[in-house]
């Protein structure tokens, strides 16, 4: 059940994505894991062969009337490219993105009162996730720069998304992940020590979120291997 914390309103204030307000230890919703094929990635987006020719969807600017855009209109921003950084640090997982200016601490391989920077020996075989958002201006485009495998998560367009809507997929490295406008997604979990990814989106970056924390009192449980 959601919790009131996740009523309208409740996340008016920002949000600090390197340091979110989230409990030392919570209950986790495992995720399931499955291999990244496109009839598996079907309505979530597509496996990309090359990132160089790849067309991003971007949808026309939402309307407040009745009146309609004129044609060839609201979709003027564009996009933005860079590149998209993943890089773990002892049981912490860290993202920065150029294209948008964005640096994030997406999640912890246990519970993050346990969890350092500092573990020489930390177990990566799943990451805890406190969080997941889709962008309605636009898809988004990640492509491994290195040949890294990596795992993502994704649930299908809904604001009333629930933990239980997530499903892990496996990318084996030699092909990026094309993600639909409206489509929930999070990190990149790089089967390595860190990732380089290609990423281009939707300039406007317009960004729609779910706490998993705040909103119902776990963490998601990804497992960070191949199925």
């Amino acid at each position: 059940m959601r919790s009131v914390e996740g009523s309208a309103g409740a996340f008016a204030d920002p949000v600090d994505y390197l340091k979110p307000e989230v409990p030392g230890r919570l209950p986790r919703v495992p995720v399931p894991l499955v291999a990244a094929t496109p009839e598996a990635l079907r309505g979530y987006g597509e496996l990309v062969e090359d990132h160089r020719d790849f067309e991003i969807e971007i949808v026309p600017w939402p309307l407040a009337g009745w009146r309609k855009l004129d044609p060839g209109t609201g979709i003027e921003g564009g996009t933005t490219s860079g590149h998209f950084e993943f890089a773990w640090k002892g049981d912490l997982l860290y993202g920065r993105n150029e294209a948008v200016g964005g640096h994030y601490l997406f999640g912890w391989c246990r519970d993050p009162e346990a969890a350092s920077a500092e573990n020489p020996a930390p177990d990566r075989s799943r990451l805890l996730l406190w969080h997941a958002n889709y962008h309605p201006d636009g898809g988004q485009l990640f492509y491994p720069l290195d040949g890294c495998p990596f795992v993502t998560i994704a649930a299908l367009p809904g604001d009333d998304v629930t933990p239980e809507s997530f499903t892990a997929f496996y990318f084996d490295g030699g092909k990026g992940f094309y993600i639909h406008p409206g489509v929930w997604h999070e990190a990149i979990i790089p089967l390595r020590d860190s990732g380089r990814f290609y990423d281009e989106q939707g300039r406007v970056h317009g960004r729609v979120s779910c706490n998993f924390a705040r909103e119902f009192g776990v963490f998601l449980e990804v497992p960070v291997r191949a199925p």
